[in-house]
């Protein structure tokens, strides 16, 4: 089944390069096909890294409900050259069909990192662990998911306003550094029209 996500185009107030990607997110979540109205935006601000600190391409991604709402929005970043995605970060917030997981099933942040690196190899959660990190003034308490496959790492918080932040890097560990580099986002760079 193909879900659809309206990948748009960030603002042009980054220094980085940006590129709109052109093909929606292909997976079985059928739920997330577009039925009806294309999303405006979120109604949320996002946490993610600012596209001017990425020196590498980046493309954004909506996921709209069939009544036309913006029921997640992802950033993915892509490294220098075109070498593949590095890291795609999400925000769903409260009542996201696509924070629903069976058990042991991956986020859809990894589900789609691994179909950006055309990776066809079933991943797993086995295992999460909780770790208190300073983000700022702020104390987040993050859930660090353990996959199958070792060369993912993933984490996961839920932000005050009941967004839920998902973290899924390639070939890389997630560091606390990172956490710095987070910032949110205002919805108006998200917004489609």
């Amino acid at each position: 089944m193909c879900g659809s996500a309206a990948w748009v185009r960030p603002a042009p107030r980054t220094r980085g390069r940006t590129t709109t990607l052109t093909a929606p997110y292909h997976g079985r979540m059928s739920f997330l096909r577009r039925r009806s109205a294309t999303p405006a935006g979120p109604d949320f601000d996002v946490l993610a890294m600012d596209p001017g600190d990425w020196p590498g391409n980046l493309g954004a991604g909506l996921l709209p409900a069939p009544d036309g709402t913006c029921q997640g929005v992802f950033l993915r970043y892509d490294l220098f050259g075109g070498r593949g995605p590095a890291m795609i970060i999400g925000n769903l917030p409260e009542g996201s069909p696509a924070r629903e997981l069976a058990e042991g099933e991956v986020p859809f942040e990894v589900a789609q990192l691994l179909i950006a690196l055309e990776n066809e190899e079933e991943v797993t959660v086995v295992g999460a662990e909780d770790v208190p990190v300073m983000q700022g003034d702020n104390l987040l308490i993050v859930r660090r998911l353990k996959l199958s496959e070792s060369r993912i790492s993933c984490v996961q918080f839920d932000r005050s306003d009941n967004v839920l932040v998902t973290i899924a890097a390639w070939d890389r560990p997630i560091t606390d550094d990172l956490y710095a580099l987070l910032k949110p986002l205002p919805a108006e760079l998200f917004q489609q029209g």
